[in-house]
């Protein structure tokens, strides 16, 4: 456990049991309790999407990256409930304050110069954002993406933007049930699960954003039939 993850039996403080057993949950900078305690409506609305999820065997077979029917499961859920896809941009304006007579630390309350710095913030998305919560949904892509994810995330929180982030991804528990249909090429090492996340998570990439690492795990995921096709 480093420092900034909550142990499981903390999480059962601020997270439901049904949510802890159907997923991998890993708390950092106390996000759980922010989230309970601060964003009571935006976790329902989370934890309902999440309850309601259900991923056939199909599903999982069928094209990744933006063919996928999965991500858009989560669009179906909280776009209805006002989560929309944000994109930020911003300038960067700096002042010259001049030293005021000959005393060292005294400064105009006016600039002689200013300068800026155009698109200092800038490309910059998220895929859910409501009130001061965002979400990303990571499925299946490069896992470099959740070095874009993570840098997005801290972006916005030290704009004062957004409080908490969450990461949706894979559990590694996922592994059995595509070993099972020969589909671990498909979702290979190097794309985007728990194992990729959590590293950076440890290594602090998130700067001081509070971040809830959500895994989807083998409970989600049904044996259709219907859909094996």
């Amino acid at each position: 456990m480093t420092p900034q993850q909550s142990t499981n039996s903390t999480l059962y403080n601020w997270l439901p049991p049904d949510i802890l057993k159907a997923y991998s949950v890993y708390n950092y900078n106390h996000a759980a309790e922010i989230l309970s305690q601060s964003f009571p409506e935006e976790l329902n609305e989370i934890l309902e999407t999440l309850r309601t999820l259900t991923i056939s065997i199909g599903e999982i077979k069928q094209a990744g990256g933006n063919e996928s029917p999965i991500p858009p499961k989560f669009s179906t859920a909280l776009e209805p409930k006002g989560w929309r896809e944000i994109r930020i941009s911003g300038d960067l304006l700096i002042k010259f304050f001049p030293r005021r007579g000959t005393k060292k630390g005294f400064f105009s309350n006016k600039p002689s110069d200013e300068k800026v710095i155009e698109n200092y913030i800038d490309g910059h998305n998220i895929d859910f954002v409501k009130g001061r919560v965002a979400i990303d949904i990571e499925w299946n892509s490069k896992d470099q993406t959740f070095d874009r994810d993570l840098f997005a995330m801290r972006t916005y929180y030290e704009c004062d933007i957004i409080s908490v982030g969450i990461i949706i991804t894979r559990d590694v528990s996922l592994n059995a049930i595509f070993r099972k249909y020969g589909l671990l090429s498909k979702y290979g090492a190097s794309t985007t699960w728990m194992g990729k996340l959590l590293p950076r998570l440890n290594s602090r990439r998130h700067g001081g954003c509070p971040i809830l690492a959500i895994g989807i795990k083998p409970a989600i995921v049904s044996g259709d039939e219907r859909n094996e096709k």
